[in-house]
């Protein structure tokens, strides 16, 4: 696996001084918009750089025509390298690119369902994002799996001794968001979850979609059978930049772990075999015997701003940073009459969540006032990114608060 970038921008704490002097003027057409941005939750804001580095790809294509593809798979390379080093795969190849983390679960879910006679049983919790309950309820409708779900206490909270205890001999796979993209709570200790779940035979996958660059990430610590994630929140990468990833224990086992890549493409063949032989045995080792057919190249050169600025900023860096945020906007809020929020510690991610039953009224009217956040059901969620000054946190409190003594807590 090629080196990881080592972090520069300066190796200090941030503070919102260093960030506007160092870090703003990489996000200046971003920037240049007037609105107070609080949903990285939903899009991240890319950097000027991103633009440049997609104008590369399309240059690659004007310029060498089918030759193009030497730089494109250079850029797929590289991609994996980036997202192998911020999840500290160790491995190259168990990154496998998806264009989206329901690409990576269908995969998952058809390579453990292959050679099975007999549906398997899919263990989630009621809090997983939309695409992934879809993809789930039309494997479930069309006899693949069977879904068992696990309920959260009366916060809306998963407690990890609950998952624990509902993984059974019978179970094939356990599908988890590390952090919930609805309350914003960061389910800590998987690894406990990934023992419990090989203690019963069962295959581990989370969805790393919001912890991804919000909070430190370690597959190998986790020890998950599988992660799916991408680039367009924490990652400032955009969509269509998404992974997969399969340990190296899973691959090794191969075929005795029950795992067949039913979604190989001609991507997936040896070199040698490409033309005369498309069998199994052709495909190549690893997580390579995981790629598709002809790919879109494009994500994986919007995104290489994105990885590279986090990596090299470091992780552990914003998260510090982000938490002096949300505890900020947190007090701003409280202060500003706001009731039940939730956020701004080390059992959520790197958003505040205030519940409310007319979050989504709420969210419609702090957009008119050009201050972009969203909601999912009764929690609006905020979610400011390091660019975010205190000023635009102290203004969002005292309009939410306003809003909320007009509409009623």
């Amino acid at each position: 696996m090629a080196d990881c970038p080592q972090p520069g921008l300066s190796s200090l704490p941030l503070t919102e001084a260093r960030v506007q002097r160092n870090f703003a003027p990489l996000f200046s057409r971003v920037l240049a918009d007037d609105r107070i941005y609080l949903m990285t939750q939903s899009l991240g804001r890319p950097l000027d750089r991103m633009a440049e580095d997609v104008q590369e790809a399309v240059d690659a294509w004007y310029g060498r025509l089918g030759s193009g593809w030497d730089d494109w798979l250079a850029a797929r390379e590289h991609y994996r390298s980036l997202i192998a080093c911020l999840i500290d795969a160790g491995c190259l190849s168990c990154v496998v690119p998806m264009t989206s983390a329901g690409e990576g679960l269908r995969t998952v879910l058809n390579a453990l369902t292959a050679a099975k006679a007999e549906p398997i049983e899919v263990l989630m919790t009621t809090g997983e994002f939309t695409s992934t309950q879809v993809v789930l309820e039309q494997y479930a409708a069309a006899g693949r799996i069977r879904v068992r779900r696990v309920a959260p206490d009366k916060r809306g909270y998963f407690a990890l001794q609950t998952l624990m205890d509902a993984v059974t001999a019978g179970t094939g796979l356990v599908v988890v968001s590390e952090v919930m993209f609805q309350t914003g709570q960061w389910l800590r200790n998987l690894d406990q979850l990934a023992d419990a779940c090989h203690a019963k035979g069962a295959r581990l996958l989370v969805d790393a979609y919001h912890s991804l660059g919000a909070v430190p990430v370690d597959v190998r610590r986790m020890r998950t059978d599988f992660m799916t994630g991408g680039c367009y929140k924490y990652l400032r990468g955009g969509p269509g930049a998404a992974f997969l990833y399969l340990s190296p224990e899973l691959l090794e086992s191969g075929l005795d772990s029950g795992l067949v890549p039913l979604d190989a493409g001609w991507f997936a063949l040896k070199p040698d075999r490409a033309t005369d032989d498309f069998s199994r045995a052709a495909l190549m080792p690893g997580g390579n015997a995981f790629l598709q057919d002809t790919p879109d190249v494009l994500p994986w050169y919007q995104a290489r701003s994105g990885l590279e600025f986090t990596l090299e900023v470091g992780v552990n860096r914003l998260r510090a940073y982000g938490l002096e945020q949300l505890r900020f906007l947190r007090a701003a809020l409280e202060d500003a009459g706001v009731p039940r929020v939730h956020g701004a510690d080390d059992e959520h991610g790197a958003f505040l969540v205030v519940r409310h039953a007319k979050a989504a009224l709420l969210a419609e009217a702090l957009r008119e006032q050009q201050i972009a956040v969203n909601a999912r059901g009764e929690c609006l969620r905020l979610c400011p990114d390091c660019l975010t000054r205190q000023e635009e946190l102290l203004r969002t409190a005292a309009a939410l608060g306003k809003l909320m003594h007009e509409i009623g807590a």
